[in-house]
């Protein structure tokens, strides 16, 4: 269904014909994905108890971004400034999350903060310098996949910020986040928690999946062996940088689906947001000039329609 034929439905049509393109648009993704094989496929469906059904879960989802939209638009209007953090061990769900709270969004009012390593030039700045240009400004969301947290988690646990290097940050990062608080900027982070066996499970599973082995780096595949060091670096960063103003929030993440929804809906409930005035929109009249003659442009600028 096209979108002109959409805008004439009402509102529960509408759902209806949005839930049957998002149905449309998740079977075509798993057709697309090379099957897993039946070992593996069957270790992880023992593994995982019933999840929520497909159709309730896309119902749900696709209400929580309508109100996602209305966070928006209060935003927008309220020129609030939103910083969300995300943080959690590798193929713990936070991509998932933040690409379902970001699908039916302005990208100009919120957009997603993916750092790379820092360049040697970076380390050699204030630790927090380059995330600060990221900033939201009034109006905007920022979503932090992964954050200022790599010192105390990853850089930490690679051996790549010494012990003194942590322990300042610990010292720094309840202030910078209360600096931030102070200046008008909502913090709120969240800690996506799956167990063991659950991280074992999704790397074995991008490992035999062609389309996914690019998410497997070799710092990935380090987490795996030194899983107990990341635990207890996990337990003193949420201990040390739990602040009344910014606490952490922990997501159960084993069920992806459920931790969607969970992680969204919680999102919504931290702000006092409302409809805001909208002016209604018309669509003008098209000018029709009877002396204008459509050129025809060359084949070869055209795509070529294989499908």
């Amino acid at each position: 269904m096209t979108t002109s034929d959409k805008q004439h439905l009402n509102g529960k049509d509408w759902l209806e014909a949005e839930l049957a393109d998002t149905l449309d648009e998740d079977y075509e993704l798993e057709l697309s994905e090379p099957a897993l094989s039946r070992e593996i496929a069957k270790i992880y469906k023992e593994a995982h108890p019933p999840s929520i059904e497909r159709q309730q879960y896309f119902r749900n989802l696709l209400s929580l971004q309508a109100e996602l939209i209305k966070l928006q638009s209060w935003v927008s209007h309220t020129k609030t400034k939103v910083v969300v953090i995300f943080e959690g061990r590798d193929s713990a769900g936070k991509g998932g999350v933040i690409k379902r709270i970001t699908q039916r969004l302005n990208p100009r009012i919120c957009r997603v903060v993916a750092l790379p390593a820092p360049t040697e030039h970076e380390k050699t700045q204030w630790y927090f310098q380059r995330y600060v240009t990221h900033l939201p400004a009034g109006g905007e969301i920022v979503l932090f996949d992964r954050s200022w947290y790599n010192r105390a988690g990853v850089e930490r646990v690679m051996g790549f910020a010494t012990r003194e290097q942590v322990d300042a940050f610990f010292q720094d990062a309840p202030e910078f986040e209360r600096m931030l608080v102070r200046s008008g900027i909502k913090v709120i982070k969240y800690w996506f928690s799956i167990t063991d066996q659950e991280q074992q499970m999704r790397f074995l599973m991008r490992i035999h999946d062609p389309m996914k082995q690019w998410k497997l780096s070799p710092m990935d595949l380090q987490s795996r062996v030194r899983w107990e060091d990341y635990t207890k670096a996990k337990e003193e960063m949420l201990a040390r940088t739990n602040i009344a103003e910014a606490p952490w929030f922990i997501v159960e993440a084993n069920d992806k689906k459920r931790a969607r929804l969970n992680c969204i809906d919680h999102l919504l409930q931290q702000f006092p947001y409302a409809e805001v005035p909208h002016e209604d929109i018309t669509l003008p009249d098209r000018v029709f000039n009877p002396n204008y003659d459509r050129q025809t442009l060359p084949a070869e600028l055209y795509v070529p329609q294989k499908y």
